[in-house]
């Protein structure tokens, strides 16, 4: 649970957590800082407290973006709202059930998912970008892991933020799968879509950060 500073142009700051808990990732720029994904509710406090050392000097969180809705990525939202004020954005498949708290259609109590509810303010697209000071990260449609799930792309400097879609050893649990629905097709597309990016680091939504993509891919 330390914040890891990557030396690039892009200013990326790497909270890599623990079990149960998303990674968190700040991007800093002038204009203000934004995180992607929130981690769990119960570590709320410690990712709270995460940022407010990691912020630097009179910069303020502006932004949250959950690269998809599982708790272990988002359920630190309304904590985070609470605390830091920010505008909250979420992939668009899943907005109308957040609008109206839709726990069944969100799949938190088929599986037991412990969250807080939460507000959002705007939608990423696949497709669009987020700008974040002088940088570009292109959101990437990624389904298998969620059908939902967003990977985020800076191809100026070759990083790469691949959620659940792809870890250092593996990708997160094919849900879909579970409920018969086939996407493992998905999963094979996600991944040639990442190789055809050729990023040169990987932030994994669990996990360190790393830099040899073509074994990940292989394993």
């Amino acid at each position: 649970n330390q914040a890891m500073q990557l030396k690039s142009p892009s200013a990326v700051s790497v909270f890599e957590r623990g079990w149960l808990s998303s990674n968190n990732v700040l991007l800093h720029g002038d204009d203000g800082a934004t995180l992607i994904d929130s981690s769990h509710c119960l570590h709320a406090e410690q990712t709270i407290a995460l940022l407010r050392n990691a912020l630097r000097p009179g910069e303020t969180l502006t932004t949250l973006v959950n690269t998809h809705l599982h708790s272990d990525h988002c359920g630190g939202n309304a904590a985070l709202q609470r605390a830091f004020g920010m505008r909250t954005v979420i992939p668009p498949g899943e907005a109308d059930a957040i609008t109206h708290w839709d726990e069944d259609a969100l799949s938190y109590r088929a599986t037991g998912q412990r969250i807080e509810r939460f507000a959002h303010d705007a939608l990423l697209r696949p497709g669009e970008s987020l700008t974040v000071g002088k940088r570009s990260w292109q959101a990437l449609a990624a389904p298998g892991h969620d059908p939902h799930s967003l990977i985020l792309f800076d191809a100026q400097d070759g990083v790469l933020i691949s959620a659940d879609a792809l870890w250092e050893n593996g990708f997160g649990v094919v849900f879909p799968e579970l409920d018969g629905e086939q996407a493992f097709d998905d999963v094979a597309a996600v991944l040639g879509l990442i190789e055809r990016l050729s990023p040169r680091l990987v932030i994994p939504g669990h996990g360190a950060p790393f830099a040899d993509v073509t074994a990940a891919l292989q394993r």
